[in-house]
């Protein structure tokens, strides 16, 4: 949508918030926030009882799902970690304790606009129209990636995709905030948590059955792992031979290591001592020859 789409749309959203709210989430919110973010999570929620959201309501679903919370003021939130995850109420209070801080009141709908115009900025009025008319060609599963029967044999280009490192990241709780305002229960998403490394090259395999299915002769997939266990795991390792067994042919193993930013380091995560310091991306190719079962 356009910038004035949004803002227009912005305006009809009924901001004036009169039922209960969780009182829990007032450790990250101010409670002027808190209500405008009660009534946006109502707006969409009773829109999507009636099906899918428009184009504009969608957008601004998005960005206030990645404005939830952060650490600067161009969150809705008091001071967090960044957004790409949502630490526990307890351990908000723990930070709001230790920074002696209470969450501002932040005014949603400009923190919207901004960010709207932000994403907007560097796209000219063509590209809009162009990505208008590729948007028609598209879809979205939310489903097992290796159970894509949606999705014709031989027609797929480049699959790039990458995968849980092994239980790595709890997907379910880091995302706990993000689930509530969208109406989700994170327990009943299947999500791959595997420990053993051994389920995990299982499960690895499958989808690589399913990529090898769906590629077209000659197509690619860029297949994105890194060392877990500090280093004492190389998932590269384990992954190509669920490739070729898959009938896929390993061309390029490209090894990205990298120097972390000071959002990994509000994590505690130092340079090349913790977390995952190194991204290797597999690029797998699928024969000429054809499709192979």
């Amino acid at each position: 949508p356009t910038l004035r789409e949004v803002a227009t749309r912005l305006l009809q959203i009924p901001w004036d918030y009169k039922d209960e709210i969780r009182d829990d989430l007032r450790v990250f919110y101010h409670e002027t926030t808190l209500r405008k973010l009660m009534a946006l999570r109502k707006y969409f929620v009773g829109k999507k009882e009636n099906g899918p959201l428009d184009k504009t309501d969608s957008w601004i679903q998005m960005v206030s799902l990645n404005r939830l919370t952060g650490h600067s003021p161009g969150f809705f939130s008091v001071y967090t970690l960044p957004p790409n995850q949502a630490v526990s109420v307890v351990s908000q209070i723990k930070i709001n304790e230790k920074r002696n801080q209470v969450p501002p009141v932040r005014d949603v709908e400009q923190i919207i606009l901004k960010k709207t115009k932000q994403l907007l900025n560097d796209l000219s009025l063509e590209e809009i129209v162009n990505l208008k008319k590729a948007s028609g060609g598209h879809f979205l599963l939310n489903q097992n990636c290796a159970q894509t029967g949606q999705i014709p044999p031989d027609s797929v280009s480049l699959v790039v995709t990458s995968p849980p490192f092994l239980d790595v990241v709890d997907y379910a709780t880091d995302n706990w905030l993000r689930c509530w305002f969208l109406g989700i229960d994170a327990k009943e998403i299947e999500i791959t948590i595997l420990k053993k490394l051994e389920k995990w090259q299982e499960a690895m395999s499958k989808v690589f059955r399913e990529l090898s299915r769906i590629l077209k002769p000659g197509g690619h997939v860029a297949f994105e792992v890194g060392e877990v266990r500090n280093g004492k795991i190389k998932l590269e390792e384990t992954i190509v031979p669920c490739g070729q067994q898959a009938g896929l042919e390993c061309v390029a193993i490209m090894i990205n290591a990298q120097e972390f930013t000071k959002t990994a380091n509000c994590w505690g995560v130092d340079n090349n001592t913790k977390g995952t310091n190194t991204n290797r991306i597999l690029i797998f190719r699928k024969p000429d020859e054809g499709r192979i079962v």
